[in-house]
């Protein structure tokens, strides 16, 4: 994710600071090369041995250290970094950005840099909400700096608030999409379905299947990543949701479809990556089913097919399908591609047990109505994602051309 991308962390006077510790970690695991600048009052919350332990790389912090040498280049520091992260950024953190006070080594970096800047807040009581820290917060926005909200909860003097440090998989999400190369998608409304639905037996049982969503999950990930409006519609999963994506949770077909038509709408874009149920019991027992009964029989209706609903209703909104196959993958993908009336249909083999269900890699085949074929082959599920969007974006930027007689025929 951040692969190649050169990094600096500053870390600045907070009890949080051990935090960063952890943040550092998740950076370099995410393929980041990390410089770790610390301000004074940071060097008395954690030692400067273990950031430097973890980076690989010297610790900064006296501006004017002769007998570190990479003090001096502040300057050709600022010009390598990719972003600038500030966590924790205190209230004097944050006031010193805004205000251009560069008398240490961080405020000298922060000026001369032109790399993106993030701050994660972290501070105690109701600083965050003070004029003077919000005033600080709104001048380095509106400069263009991501300064996130911090958190609620319990704070280290006792009371609770708004103020803790943000989750460090927020804040490594934050970094990735500051510095992902593309932002093709803004001004779009994706609108991603993801998981398995479930459709009850009774009120302890249901019927389901081995979705976990992470495909869904993973394209809703991208999509904001390159700047799309994201509204996740998720049967249920044990995933922790997109940051930034509004979320609907949803149990069965039913509900999905309702929401998806209606939601549909506003979307530009809508991937249907959900394992929808195709049946469900005409007449769920009202009472638990007793156990060891004999000759049970489940009456099955079928569930609406939504996805032949917005095909039908599309409109100029670009539709993308999925199909999940064991066997014929590119027949059934075809098939499906002339009767659902979508514009690509990602064709996965659900079969296997390294790929499809319940595993974070994937490998698929890409069909369109104009009669484009794309092979992807095995990788991780946020890569694939990218190279579904890829698709999308490259056919809703063709010039139309005439569309075969029969699409099972290419």
């Amino acid at each position: 994710m951040l692969s190649g991308r050169e990094l600096v962390l500053g870390v600045t006077g907070s009890v949080a600071a051990y935090k960063a510790v952890y943040l550092l970690r998740e950076l370099r695991r995410a393929g980041a090369s990390v410089t770790v600048v610390m301000t004074p009052h940071a060097r008395e919350f954690v030692a400067p041995l273990t950031f430097r332990t973890l980076s690989g790389r010297p610790v900064l912090s006296d501006l004017f250290d002769p007998q570190e040498p990479a003090a001096v280049e502040h300057v050709a520091l600022a010009e390598r970094a990719d972003l600038m992260l500030v966590a924790p950024a205190t209230a004097n953190a944050l006031a010193r950005a805004a205000l251009g006070l560069a008398d240490d080594f961080l405020g000298t970096l922060l000026l001369a840099g032109r790399a993106p800047l993030l701050f994660a807040p972290a501070m105690d009581g109701e600083m965050w909400t003070h004029p003077t820290v919000q005033a600080h917060v709104a001048t380095l926005r509106a400069r263009g700096a991501t300064v996130m909200e911090p958190g609620r909860g319990d704070l280290a003097s006792g009371l609770s608030g708004q103020g803790r440090f943000p989750e460090v998989a927020d804040i490594v999400e934050t970094a990735v999409r500051l510095v992902w190369p593309k932002r093709d998608l803004v001004g779009d409304h994706v609108l991603v379905t993801a998981g398995p639905t479930r459709e009850p037996l009774d009120p302890v049982r249901y019927l389901s299947n081995r979705s976990s969503g992470r495909m869904g999950y993973a394209l809703a990930t991208v999509a904001a990543r390159r700047g799309a409006q994201v509204t996740l519609v998720t049967g249920p999963t044990s995933l922790a949701p997109p940051l930034g994506a509004r979320v609907i949770l949803v149990e069965t077909a039913a509900e999905m479809r309702e929401v998806v038509l209606h939601g549909a709408g506003a979307a530009t874009v809508v991937v249907k990556a959900a394992a929808v149920a195709d049946y469900r019991i005409g007449g769920p027992a009202q009472e638990k089913i007793r156990s060891k009964q004999e000759g049970l029989t489940l009456g099955l209706v079928p569930n609406p097919d939504i996805l032949a609903e917005l095909g039908r209703t599309k409109g100029a909104r670009f539709l993308v399908g999925f199909a999940a196959e064991t066997a014929d993958l590119r027949e059934g993908a075809r098939a499906k591609l002339a009767a659902k009336g979508v514009d690509l249909i990602v064709a996965n083999d659900v079969s296997r047990g390294d790929i499809g269900f319940d595993v974070d890699a994937n490998e698929a085949i890409l069909l369109d109505r104009w009669g484009g074929v794309v092979e992807l082959p095995r990788r991780s599920k946020l890569e694939v994602a990218d190279a579904i969007l890829d698709r999308v974006q490259a056919l809703r930027r063709a010039a139309p051309v005439p569309e075969p007689a029969d699409p099972r025929s290419t």
